[in-house]
């Protein structure tokens, strides 16, 4: 595969419908940046109702077809498309890195976790699979079985390029379904890419479809009448939005938040293990997925040498180009986010946290090793943030951990239960006692024991409560196959008067 220099249309890009890459209709382009860099890297079409409207009807018309397709030779698409993948993580790779921003080595781990959903979608045969009884009554017999929805569609964040349009995209697909992809305009190169990969798969033409655009488009597809069913990641308050947008035109939602995630730390815990891997879990990606380690709670004595522990491995990291293999994080995603979280830090210390370590004018680590240019914030540590501060039920979304201190366990989960959100709670302990009353009381979707980030596997939904979801089954796994499926009830008789006679 090519460069990066060399995709099909480095100066705007390309949607594609019907198996074919077709020009948006509009004439607004906005540019694709480096964050490290501030180069650009492409343009990208704000887009039309116009396009919505050619990849609906694309993906329409392709929809009997497909549908019809068994579901065993559906799946031998994705088989071809795993090691498709397989075979081009570093260039897919790179391609996240130039413009997302994050590190090499996160952005493989992320192709890992998009790979592993296409491996599960390959169970489709068996994850489709309905149920009967016989003689529900005297002679009667009913049978529920799946059948695909129609056309369906993703929102995607910027965030996970890669990843989170495959919670979606393979089991979609799997089931019947014909797809729609709408990537972040502010990294829509990975999906270009995708794409390009996708097309070697020779496809029938419009079972999947790539549409670039903005808010136009997404409210396009939100009330389009051709489009059943409507996933979307982001922050809450337009989850919130797509939610009852997309519900009231009687489609099928599942729209995951944000977070606010919170971990506890008890004195008990092996604290140098635990600071080690909270520490990924907070600066990891420049802190910016919705599992990222937001607030960290201590409990009793394990406050000074969590917070000496952190502050160490915090204040070291090295900070710059992810494309440099020796970097730990690299920059958040534009020059307004940086902005933004440099303020919510300047808030935060005007209401009365302490700051530890500040990671504002973040061009470099203490040694220099970032670039000079591009969206560099340092992490930084906020202590003993009040309870009234707004940064406690605020998503920073940057490299931020904010440290909060309880003298007990009970206080612990209780701080974490003022949260709205509901994405992700993790405690470190080594007592199961104490394990086991924060997993049966903490409200939260995903749950970590000893675990930083509580991602769960492809096979597992990715879960969310409270404000960081709004629907009823989430992406991957058994949720996936529920949520691009409908049921359907047989219910049938056969008297013997109305057999065939032999």
């Amino acid at each position: 595969m090519p460069d990066i220099q060399t995709l099909r249309s480095p100066a705007e890009l390309l949607n594609y419908a019907g198996g074919a890459w077709t020009r948006s209709a509009g004439s607004e382009y906005f540019p694709v940046l480096n964050p490290a860099t501030l180069e650009p890297l492409a343009s990208v079409p704000s887009g039309t109702k116009e396009d919505v409207d050619a990849v609906v009807r694309a993906a329409a018309a392709a929809y009997p077809g497909w549908r019809r397709t068994p579901p065993e030779d559906r799946i031998q698409y994705l088989f071809k498309l795993k090691q498709l993948m397989e075979d081009r993580v570093e260039d897919l790779a790179r391609v996240i890195t130039l413009e997302n921003g994050k590190t090499l080595s996160e952005s493989r781990a992320e192709l890992r976790r998009a790979i592993e959903n296409v491996e599960v979608a390959c169970g489709i045969p068996t994850l489709m699979q309905g149920y009967n009884l016989e003689d529900v009554a005297s002679g009667i017999d009913e049978t529920m079985i799946r059948q695909p929805l129609g056309v369906t569609a993703a929102i995607a964040p910027f965030n996970f390029p890669a990843m989170i349009p495959f919670w979606f995209l393979p089991y979609a697909i799997a089931c019947g379904n014909t797809f729609i992809l709408k990537p972040s305009e502010k990294v829509p190169l990975t999906a270009q890419r995708i794409f390009e990969l996708l097309e070697e798969l020779k496809l029938p033409a419009g079972v999947v479809n790539l549409l670039h655009g903005d808010r136009t488009v997404v409210e396009a597809l939100l009330d389009h009448p051709g489009v059943r069913a409507i996933s979307f990641v982001g922050s809450t308050a337009v989850a919130r939005q797509i939610y009852a947008r997309a519900a009231l035109r009687g489609k099928r939602v599942q729209c995951q938040g944000g977070a606010k995630n919170h971990v506890l730390i008890l004195p008990d815990a092996d604290l140098e293990t635990a600071t080690r891997i909270i520490s990924d879990g907070a600066f990891g990606c420049a802190g910016q997925r919705c599992l990222a380690v937001s607030v960290a709670v201590t409990v009793g004595d394990a406050r000074n040498k969590f917070t000496e522990g952190i502050a160490a491995i915090a204040g070291t990291m090295r900070v710059g180009n992810g494309l440099d293999e020796s970097m730990q994080m690299g920059p958040v995603i534009t020059s307004d986010s940086k902005a933004r979280i440099e303020s919510l830090i300047a808030q935060g210390a005007s209401e009365g946290a302490t700051v530890l370590l500040d990671g504002r004018n973040g061009n470099g680590t203490a040694s220099g090793s970032a670039s000079g240019s591009g969206n560099f914030l340092r992490p930084t540590l906020l202590d003993q943030v009040p309870a009234e501060s707004a940064l406690t039920s605020t998503e920073i979304f940057g490299p931020v951990l904010s440290l909060i201190h309880a003298r007990t366990l009970e206080e612990g989960i209780e701080i974490l239960a003022r949260n709205s959100y509901g994405n992700m709670a993790s405690i470190f302990t080594t007592s199961g006692a104490a394990a086991r009353k924060f997993r049966y009381e903490v409200s939260a979707g995903n749950v970590g024991i000893n675990i930083g980030v509580a991602a769960p596997m492809a096979y597992f939904p990715f879960s969310g409560w409270g404000d960081s979801f709004f629907g009823v089954l989430h992406g991957q796994g058994r949720d996936a196959v529920e949520f691009y499926t409908d049921k359907k009830i047989v219910v049938e008789r056969w008297p013997k008067q109305w057999s065939r006679k032999f």
